[in-house]
């Protein structure tokens, strides 16, 4: 290429970056992309819902409105699969930021701490594992016959427990693993959020020789509840629509003891082929995790009214 059509190409290169098209431009692929994969099954899921289509029967779809949220609203294996599937979200949601907030503060604690780098990487490393590799992980230590957990069992005179195939343990037993797997999520978050408290305002509470409490409530809080509710947001959500973990280590078993909503909602698309049932109720928790996020959002819009005094 020559220096004059160097210094043309450069030339158009630059009207074109300073152009007000050029952010655009840059934004087709990523909207092309979403819509793609995210808006048009949406869309598909949201009009498939108020038809009656089976793949089994070889029927062709048939229009009946809102048929398919009665059936699902009059089903009551279906409110026991969300009422397990609420307790699940509060039962793990709950401990996790529990145990994340004071595995956070314990860490934020102890900077001069030694291996305290080392015992960070190590404490994140189940947030990185797959679902998959950690519920066959998991079910192995479980086995009654062979699993290490019921070894050790045996050691102390307990005996063997056959956690993953009994009512009374089946679902505390898949909870503790994800309680295992994402209490280091939780600790990022808190570490996060305590990480933007201004260093000055906290040397100032240590002048004026305030108590743990009040810099927790008066200081700490403020400024870090925005990231800590996010990443409690982030969890609520995920726990909602949670089924590999489970699914691998009970597939809802014993019984119904660990079906979760999603998990019957994938029994019903993938082993009756009810798509449109099936539609319906995915579009059922979708809305209920539309409410949540709104809930949540509402108190932190609710907090920041108070501060401004409107």
């Amino acid at each position: 290429m020559r220096l004059g059509d160097r210094s043309k190409f450069r030339t158009l290169l630059n009207k074109f970056e300073n152009s007000k098209s050029f952010p655009g431009m840059l934004l087709v692929p990523v909207l092309s992309f979403f819509i793609i994969w995210n808006i048009v099954p949406l869309l598909w899921m949201l009009g498939l819902s108020f038809y009656r289509f089976s793949l089994v029967t070889g029927q062709p779809q048939k229009f009946v409105g809102f048929a398919n949220f009665q059936d699902i609203l009059n089903n009551r294996s279906v409110w026991k699969s969300f009422g397990r599937t609420f307790l699940w979200l509060i039962s793990t949601t709950g401990s996790e930021t529990i145990l994340g907030i004071l595995l956070g503060f314990l860490f934020w604690n102890s900077v001069d701490m030694p291996g305290r780098r080392l015992a960070l990487t190590l404490l994140f490393t189940p947030m990185i594992l797959a679902p998959a590799s950690t519920g066959t992980f998991f079910r192995l230590i479980y086995e009654p016959t062979f699993g290490i957990l019921n070894y050790f069992l045996q050691l102390v005179g307990i005996g063997k427990i056959d956690f993953l195939g009994s009512q009374k343990w089946a679902f505390p037993a898949v909870a503790l693993v994800d309680i295992w797997m994402w209490t280091p999520f939780m600790i990022l978050i808190t570490l996060a959020a305590l990480g933007s408290v201004p260093k000055a305002e906290l040397e100032s509470a240590e002048v004026d020789k305030l108590t743990w409490f009040d810099k927790v409530r008066y200081i700490i809080l403020p400024y870090g509840k925005f990231i800590l509710m996010l990443g409690i947001l982030l969890r609520t959500i995920d726990s909602l629509k949670t089924m590999d973990l489970v699914y691998l280590m009970t597939k809802g078993g014993p019984g119904n003891r660990t079906e979760l909503i999603a998990i019957d909602l994938w029994r019903k698309a993938f082993e009756g082929f009810t798509m449109g049932w099936s539609s319906a109720l995915a579009v059922i928790v979708l809305f209920i995790a539309i409410a949540l996020t709104s809930i949540f959002i509402y108190i932190l819009n609710l907090s920041k009214r108070r501060e401004l005094g409107l």
